[in-house]
């Protein structure tokens, strides 16, 4: 899910979102305001999305691992007029986490809005860390992974997803190597891997 939310066209996702972040669409009029954190995750100010990813600041993000009644992981692309890693596969779904607003609260918003469903459960929360990107770009965020089964028909959102399908473990690990991934997704992925080992 890299850094961005669900409703973010034009994210790492809210990235995102996976996952991830909610990014603005292009023209809008109404801008995010996010919670800015430091080294230990408390809050040291908040700020205008666009503002937090000009200048790579550190904020809040919740990814959502999303299973199906027979236990396959939901896998899309993001689409391309994503801002952060467009076009890049994800097995997780998620974004930023909004001012004011709790990891718990912001796994289920936007698990139910990258899914285009209402009732989900409330998400399990299973671990966090800090993502940092390692490339020299200066992403950052503090990152919560969740799991939830989900066994309503899913209809995700057309400005994030533009592919989806539900895969085995089998079928997503043939895949690691050979698509796209977002990098804050393969990086969640793998510490899921170890947490559960």
């Amino acid at each position: 899910m890299s850094g961005m939310s669900s409703d973010e066209t034009a994210g790492a996702g809210g990235e995102a979102g996976s996952g991830a972040i909610g990014e603005e669409t292009p023209g809008a009029s109404r801008e995010e305001i996010i919670d800015i954190v430091d080294g230990q995750d408390r809050v040291v100010r908040q700020a205008p999305r666009s503002l937090a990813y000009r200048e790579r600041l550190t904020h809040r993000c919740v990814f959502v691992l999303v299973r199906d009644a027979d236990g396959r992981t939901f896998v899309h692309r993001r689409t391309p007029t994503k801002a952060v890693f467009p076009s890049f596969y994800d097995m997780f779904v998620g974004g930023v986490v909004g001012a004011g607003e709790s990891y718990d609260v912001a796994a289920l918003r936007e698990a139910e809005e990258e899914l285009g469903v209402s009732g989900l459960p409330q998400p399990t929360r299973l671990f966090k860390f800090l993502y940092e990107d390692g490339a020299g770009d200066g992403w950052s965020w503090w990152s919560t992974v969740y799991e939830v089964r989900c066994e309503l028909p899913v209809s995700p959102q057309e400005s994030e997803i533009d592919w989806h399908a539900f895969l085995t473990e089998e079928e997503l690990e043939e895949r690691l190597g050979a698509w796209p991934w977002t990098p804050d997704g393969l990086d969640a992925y793998r510490r899921l891997r170890e947490f559960r080992a």
